[in-house]
């Protein structure tokens, strides 16, 4: 029982700390909370199965991962928990494919707050080196982030041109101040929250602007705060319930794969970390089943289609290995059906009807009953 006092109160203070997303500014300097762009307008088309609209980015790999490219649409099926749907649209794209329409961009992440020093030096290091390599001639246009425990950056603008984002991270080196891992239960609270608003505050900001978007987030993971010792009450779990829903959502409408991979490289290789976050990978279907893990990053970037990297200190190899899901890629449409209640989750697979063929996308979705 000790473990599940500091948890809820913890929580609790997180309920109050949520709204605050606006306060984490982007750009080169921060955003005063007036210039973070409201979120885009839904469609003003009533037409029957327009508000259940489901929009799935989906990568395709053979055998040894490699993409695959030249599918059709008769190739694809889509199983709304295990049910084939109809689909609605389908359109193929590559990176010479790409219209003012539908552009293609990749954030890259840089976390100093659940980053050691190590870490924060080593993954400062290995991106520099992708983001040089080449003639600093980057695959797709990409902004910086840069993440502290008192602000978050943006270099505002996708680029191709690598070497002015790399001077820009150098500029910006005295900011990385990460928070010390030996702060304990409310320093990994702190480590969160911030996490968490930081990502919602670009999702805010990201949904707004067209097309799709890679985020490849540099961080051993968010502290987790689930096992045997750590108890809910039933407020915790409506809270926590309806940030994994809201999340799902505006991920997915902001067209937002999510990537991680861990700086520490082999120094973190076969801890705790890089797999515990598999215990929550399956989707939360009422409050009753929440945890806290079921919003840990690496858990958010498998159920939104994207990928975890650990193990390794070529950082720069794996950036690219996250980026070259951009090469080629499928988008496919279909009506979702009505829901019995509000939030209800749906499990989501994508089958080709080609042997030796894996897709990914998102995992689920939250139906909703209107």
């Amino acid at each position: 029982m000790a473990a599940a006092f500091p948890v809820r109160m913890a929580l609790f203070c997180g309920c109050l700390a949520f709204p605050a997303f606006s306060q984490t500014g982007f750009a080169q300097q921060d955003l005063s909370p007036s210039q973070v762009p409201p979120p885009a307008e839904r469609s003003s088309n009533t037409e029957p199965g327009v508000d259940r609209r489901i929009s799935l980015d989906v990568f395709v790999s053979d055998k040894s991962g490699k993409p695959v490219s030249g599918l059709q649409q008769e190739d694809f099926t889509v199983l709304d928990d295990h049910r084939p749907q109809k689909i609605l649209s389908f359109r193929a794209t590559g990176q010479t494919s790409e219209t003012a329409d539908s552009p293609l961009q990749a954030i890259l992440l840089v976390d100093s707050v659940n980053n050691g020093f190590q870490g924060a030096g080593q993954q400062r290091q290995q991106l520099d080196k992708f983001l040089r390599q080449n003639g600093g001639q980057l695959p797709i246009p990409i902004s910086l982030v840069l993440l502290t425990d008192t602000s978050t950056h943006l270099q505002p603008m996708p680029t191709r041109d690598g070497k002015t984002l790399a001077d820009s991270l150098d500029s910006n080196q005295t900011g990385l101040r990460p928070i010390g891992n030996s702060q304990g239960f409310y320093g990994g609270m702190d480590r969160f929250q911030i996490s968490l608003r930081a990502l919602e505050a670009l999702i805010s900001y990201e949904v707004t602007q067209p097309g799709r978007k890679l985020l490849v987030w540099l961080s051993p993971g968010w502290p987790l705060f689930s096992g045997p010792g750590v108890q809910l009450t039933a407020k915790d779990q409506e809270f926590l319930f309806s940030t994994v829903v809201e999340l799902s959502a505006e991920l997915r409408e902001a067209r937002i794969t999510l990537y991680s991979i861990d700086a520490t490289g082999v120094a973190d290789a076969g801890s705790f970390r890089t797999f515990y976050y598999q215990n929550f990978l399956k989707g939360v279907t009422s409050v009753g089943k929440v945890q806290n893990g079921n919003l840990g990053l690496q858990v958010l970037a498998t159920q939104s289609g994207g990928r975890v990297l650990t193990s390794s200190n070529d950082i720069a190899n794996a950036i690219a290995t996250c980026l070259a899901d951009a090469n080629t890629f499928y988008t496919v449409s279909f009506d979702s059906v009505p829901a019995d209640h509000p939030n209800e989750y749906h499990n989501l697979q994508i089958k080709i009807d080609k042997p030796g063929l894996t897709a990914r996308t998102r995992t689920g979705y939250y139906a909703q009953n209107r």
